[in-house]
């Protein structure tokens, strides 16, 4: 199979758009994730989750308040917007595929864990449908897709 020609700016133009909303996955994801397992989410919840200061929770915060995707004021919980909550649903499912896709071909679930971080954010949709494919075909023993 020949390999599709791409130009490396065509390569790396993709990457930076990705990287560009990594931070915001990354955090809707997780303010979804803290607000099931507690009554509320706070900054200091996401400080501690991620391992950074109030500082760079808030304007992260404030970045994703302006973009439609948290609700929140000062010394009140953050909360999903329904379009962050919609990102955070959609990011949490292709990091779900793409952990038992890594499972599935015999990472150790440690990497598997880490390495899905990752790769959840740069993965295409063609992709992911594969990967969907093949979870299925592996852990039904139904052969190679």
């Amino acid at each position: 199979m020949a390999a599709a020609k791409f130009q490396p700016s065509d390569v790396h133009s993709r990457t930076r758009s990705d990287h560009s909303v990594e931070t915001a996955e990354d955090y809707v994801e997780a303010i979804a994730e803290i607000s099931r397992e507690k009554p509320e989410c706070r900054i200091s919840d996401l400080a501690k989750y991620f391992g950074v200061s109030h500082v760079t929770v808030h304007r992260i915060i404030s970045r994703l308040h302006g973009e439609g995707l948290v609700d929140t004021e000062p010394y009140r919980p953050v909360v999903l917007t329904r379009r962050g909550a919609d990102i955070a649903a959609r990011s949490q499912k292709r990091h779900e595929t793409v952990y038992r896709f890594l499972v599935a071909m015999g990472v150790s679930t440690e990497v598997a864990i880490r390495d899905a971080e990752g790769i959840e954010h740069h993965v295409s949709p063609q992709t992911l449908q594969r990967m969907e494919v093949w979870i299925e075909k592996l852990e039904t023993g139904s052969g190679r897709p």
